[in-house]
């Protein structure tokens, strides 16, 4: 299997992605805006003047997408990528984009003598960086023996779920509906503490040191308190990223006939805050839809 690898996508986590790999294999990246090409032509990846370049002898595609919609436009639409994928090719997909069509792609994908490797991930763009990923998988063995080496250069923890492409989504859906869960309970949470009187930070450091204490309390509960200052928080995770993501779970729980308020309530503050302009923030931003204003270090306003 030829160790060329294509990455699709070079955006917030394409990118990173693309340079962690650069480190040990020939990789070739291809985005539509000119910028990020030259990013990573500064990072040790060879930009491509088209994603049917960018695949040419490549055994390895990475696809980073938004959608499922922009995922079967790019394999089967008027880019065409199908058609030009090397014989024995795996195409990674790394995007949380829902388990709907995965199967029929897939089964696209194997006419054209190439197999898909459901694999969304998470972790942000440092850790894709640092190759300390989550990586969830479901793929057929011998697709993911041939995806494994570029894999194990991303992740730090690779969970193989399932056999077949689409369990990888379904996976990451349910993590998702937790994520977004506890960020905005996270939110709702330092809003009380604040307007209760208490000083946000050292709350916040009882919280994450107890059995209140969560991973995205204690990752995002810093970056609400930098929400409210003049520039905001790095943006590490979109907003707007869980407005689609919490949509995905929205759908896959009326699909199983499934009960999820608390996600749908997660969902609408979300949805509320893209309302506001904040889909471009920080999705940490959040805590400004339920208190658009907070005292400094809890003294009264």
């Amino acid at each position: 299997m030829n160790s060329k690898v294509a990455v699709i996508g070079l955006g917030a986590m394409g990118l990173p992605m693309a340079t962690r790999l650069a480190e040990q294999f020939d990789v070739a990246g291809f985005d539509i805006a000119a910028e990020r090409l030259a990013l990573a032509a500064d990072r040790g990846v060879t930009p491509a003047g088209s994603a049917a370049d960018a695949v040419h002898q490549a055994g390895t595609v990475l696809v980073a997408v938004r959608t499922g919609e922009q995922l079967h436009e790019l394999l089967f639409g008027e880019a065409g990528l199908a058609e030009h994928l090397e014989p024995g090719a795996v195409v990674v997909l790394t995007s949380t984009v829902g388990t709907d069509g995965i199967a029929a792609i897939a089964e696209r994908l194997a006419e054209h003598d190439a197999r898909l490797v459901d694999a969304p991930l998470s972790g942000g763009p440092v850790r894709a960086g640092e190759g300390d990923l989550l990586i969830v998988v479901g793929a057929e063995p011998a697709a993911l023996a041939k995806a494994k080496p570029v894999l194990d250069q991303l992740a730090s923890t690779l969970s193989v779920v399932g056999d077949h492409p689409g369990d990888g989504q379904a996976l990451k859906t349910v993590n998702q509906l937790l994520c977004g869960v506890h960020i905005a309970a996270a939110a709702e949470a330092l809003a009380l503490a604040d307007a209760l009187g208490l000083d946000t930070e050292r709350t916040l450091e009882a919280l994450t040191a107890g059995a209140a204490g969560s991973f995205m309390l204690g990752n995002r509960g810093p970056r609400a308190l930098q929400a409210y200052d003049e520039d905001g928080a790095e943006v590490l995770s979109r907003l707007d990223i869980f407005v689609k993501d919490l949509g995905i779970v929205g759908k896959a729980a009326r699909s199983a006939h499934l009960a999820a308020p608390v996600a749908a309530a997660a969902e609408q503050l979300f949805l509320i805050g893209e309302a506001q302009g904040l889909g471009a923030l920080d999705d940490s931003a959040v805590i400004r839809v339920v208190a658009p204003e907070l005292r400094k270090n809890g003294a009264q306003s």
